[in-house]
């Protein structure tokens, strides 16, 4: 494809973003001459002057934190996933009679389908495993993503801790749009500890550190776990939480995971082509292993 192609991961802060590394290792790999990837620190007040700038020159966004919600409005379409998760983390830029058209979508619960299904293929040597039960820890914007995620996993009726039962209305509500039935408790880390025992799958969707009283517990109470921790965190990396449950005996999937597969399928979106996996892992990797260092 000849000329300039643009694309972009825009959020605030975006500094620390590691989607410009695994963009450019795809366009590099695919032999993508002319495209470019950037990151453009962006609040929520700007967001809209952003979106009406974006022409045919733009392959389209990578959208984080804070504008996964807000984004949904600036957009002329929102894809039935990502209206019903209620996030959008991707914005797509296609021609149309009047110049252009965006098109909001959400490739985040690709990234948690991904990542999980790695974990239950080193657990259990495929990939084709149903989640029977899982637990989710946290109730906020990636918590209605890994419902989404679990649903197409096998598992309608995960359990939900989370630390203010106060604050579920919109994952309640997300979840009514999905057709999933989860259950919510309060997050209480030894009454967790003992929930994460028996599952067969569990995803951390809390900040950091936010998960390091239920590590604690784990390692109190000697739990056993036999399935797969899915911690979208992943700096630190590990996380206590991933830790705790490695010594255990269970398997851990890093954020990491999430975040190259998310990253695949927005290539695959923005392209037409797919994305190179391997290509883009080993970059991701480099990187990691520079800032471990």
């Amino acid at each position: 494809m000849s000329g300039i192609r643009r694309a972009a991961v825009v959020g605030h802060p975006v500094g620390h973003s590691l989607s410009p590394v695994l963009h450019t290792a795809a366009y590099d790999a695919l032999g993508l001459e002319g495209w470019e990837y950037s990151a453009v620190d962006t609040t929520v007040d700007r967001l809209g002057e952003l979106v009406r700038g974006l022409d045919l020159g733009w392959a389209g966004l990578s959208v984080t934190m804070p504008l996964k919600h807000a984004v949904m409005e600036r957009v002329d379409h929102v894809d039935p996933l990502a209206r019903a998760v209620g996030a959008v983390n991707t914005v797509l830029v296609a021609p149309s009679q009047c110049g252009v058209t965006l098109t909001g979508t959400n490739t985040d619960v690709h990234g948690l389908v991904e990542a999980v299904r790695e974990g239950l293929a080193e657990r259990h040597g495929t990939r084709q495993v149903p989640v029977r039960d899982a637990v989710v820890l946290g109730g906020g914007a990636t918590a209605a993503s890994t419902l989404a995620a679990l649903g197409e996993l096998g598992c309608t009726s995960p359990l939900v801790l989370v630390r203010s039962m106060a604050r579920t209305a919109g994952l309640q509500e997300a979840a009514a749009r999905m057709g999933v039935t989860p259950r919510f408790e309060a997050l209480e880390p030894v009454a967790a500890s003992a929930a994460l025992a028996r599952a067969d799958v569990v995803v951390s969707t809390m900040p950091a550190h936010a998960a390091d009283p239920v590590a604690h517990a784990l390692q109190d109470k000697g739990v056993r776990p036999g399935g797969v921790l899915l911690d979208v965190v992943y700096d630190p990396r590990p996380t206590a939480l991933a830790q705790a449950w490695s010594a255990n005996g269970g398997t851990v999937v890093g954020g990491e995971r999430m975040l190259l597969h998310q990253a695949v399928e927005q290539v695959r979106l923005m392209t037409g082509r797919p994305g190179p996996v391997a290509a883009m892992d080993a970059a991701l990797q480099d990187v990691l292993a520079a800032e471990a260092d």
